[in-house]
């Protein structure tokens, strides 16, 4: 396995990448939230100086209509009486003038101005083209943009018996104050803003090799992997995604260690098994001499020897196999039919009193011919430890959800300490080894690895005399 390659000059990492968008969608929201709460302040300055240019207005409208003059204690009949006398009644906000304009007087305001804390160097009273303009408006409402700072207005034109405007009562607003009130507000909500966004730096950066943490453990452990240690696991902590994925990837080394594991044994056992055939076959290779009778049973030994090695190599490429997902494919079958063309195939192996004591009634998810193969191989292990005459037993039956099938021979069984070792690879029982017993030991192997294909397993069950192995498998594909 190589070491992992260095990475480009270019790379970011995803904790410096998850900050930037973290830092890109808090900057776009603090932005928005400080415009939107900037155009919130706007309109209410906007609002609330329309309210009180309504509200001077209407008031003059009223003292119009109902006022009188006090000198006279009747209604008034002159322009600028009218505003004078109003004028004096009224006191001016901050930042508002109420100016009464006569025409005949030029439009200057004289004395009839109220105002109070004027933000701009030049009020309305003192600008005599703001105020002619003012006059000269058809609307009652408007804003002037002047140099000297922007004007919020409003009048109420004054005529004498419905000729032509002599005289107009003006409410002035100058806005700068309030706006620059609002712009205050708003700086103050970006430095805050620059604030939480140093914060969230910070913050950002801890949480999120916090987060990460995990899946840089994944990547150190997995540039550390070698075909010679696969044994290094990534420590699962809470419940989150991050634990999930060290999950994932701890059962991905499991399967590459069993996989790593097999392959081992693999080309261990075949070495193993397949030296003693190529000695013996290159040392008879070797000392054949020129005798046709010689010769003659040469060819005849090694020619035995590599039909075992090819044995060997076929049961090793079915082990392999075995651990691949598509080993078995499960279909239902008929156990009856089943059990009864394993029997007919069995009888052909020897001479051997075969009997069918039981069959099981049903149907079950099995790959007919991997367990027919493992059937046929435990029959033929009890051929090769049964002598002509002897019995040998093949049945099935069924036991809640489980099926089982066996083959029961009466031979010298299996000694105790045997039991769990002749299921391993090149390993055969004590008192089952013989004369005839020529295999390498995979049958049984074989047969363990076909019933856990099917989730299911093998068992030795003990009996007085002879030897008993039960297939006990689902009657279902578990899913």
């Amino acid at each position: 396995m190589t070491t992992a390659e260095p990475l480009p000059a270019r790379w970011i990492s995803a904790r410096v990448r998850i900050l930037l968008w973290l830092l890109v969608v808090m900057a776009v929201a603090l932005a928005a939230v400080a415009m939107t709460t900037r155009s919130v302040l706007v309109r209410d300055v906007d609002h609330r100086i329309a309210r009180l240019l309504a509200q001077e207005t209407s008031e003059f409208t009223n003292f119009e209509a109902q006022g009188v003059d006090p000198e006279t204690g009747r209604p008034f009949t002159d322009p600028d009486r009218l505003i004078h006398v109003f004028l004096e009644r009224q006191y001016a906000d901050t930042d508002e003038e109420l100016l009464g304009l006569v025409a005949r007087e030029g439009l200057s305001p004289a004395q009839r101005v109220q105002q109070r804390e004027i933000a701009v160097q030049r009020p309305l009273h003192e600008d005599a083209a703001a105020r002619r303009a003012i006059f000269a408006a058809d609307e009652a409402t408007g804003a002037l943009d002047r140099p000297e700072g922007e004007i919020r207005w409003a009048k109420v034109s004054v005529a004498r018996h419905g000729g032509e405007p002599e005289a107009a009562f003006v409410v002035a607003f100058h806005p700068e104050r309030e706006l620059a009130r609002v712009d205050e507000v708003f700086r103050l909500m970006l430095a805050i803003s620059g604030v939480a966004l140093l914060m969230t730096t910070g913050i950002g950066w801890a949480v999120a090799g916090r987060i990460l943490k995990p899946v840089r453990t994944v990547r150190t452990a997995a540039a550390q992997l070698t075909e010679q240690d696969l044994t290094r696991r990534i420590p699962v902590q809470g419940r989150d995604d991050v634990a999930a994925l060290a999950e994932t990837f701890n059962a991905m080394l499991d399967r590459l260690e069993r996989a790593f594991a097999a392959q081992r044994e693999f080309v261990d056992d075949a070495g193993h098994e397949l030296r003693t055939p190529i000695t013996i076959v290159r040392g008879h290779l070797e000392l054949m001499g020129d005798d046709p009778a010689e010769r003659e049973e040469t060819v005849r030994l090694v020619t035995d020897e590599l039909d075992r090695m090819s044995r060997i190599v076929e049961d090793l490429l079915l082990l392999a196999k075995a651990e691949r997902p598509d080993f078995v494919t499960p279909a239902p079958v008929q156990l009856a039919e089943l059990t009864a063309d394993v029997f007919v195939k069995a009888r052909t192996l020897g001479e051997r009193d075969w009997q069918l004591p039981e069959v099981a009634d049903g149907e079950a998810e099995l790959d007919a011919q991997r367990i027919t193969q493992a059937m046929v191989q435990l029959a033929q292990n009890a051929v090769q430890h049964t002598t002509a005459g002897q019995t040998v037993r093949i049945g099935s039956r069924i036991t809640g959800d489980r099926v089982e099938l066996y083959v029961a021979d009466s031979g010298p069984g299996v000694q105790p300490q045997d039991a769990e070792v002749i299921f391993e690879r090149f390993r055969r029982g004590t008192a089952r080894r013989g004369a005839r017993t020529s295999g390498a030991g995979l049958g049984l192997s074989i047969v363990r690895a076909i019933a856990e294909g099917h989730r299911g397993g093998v068992r030795l069950e003990p009996a007085d005399a002879g030897a008993t192995f039960v297939l006990d498998l689902p009657l279902e594909e578990p899913r």
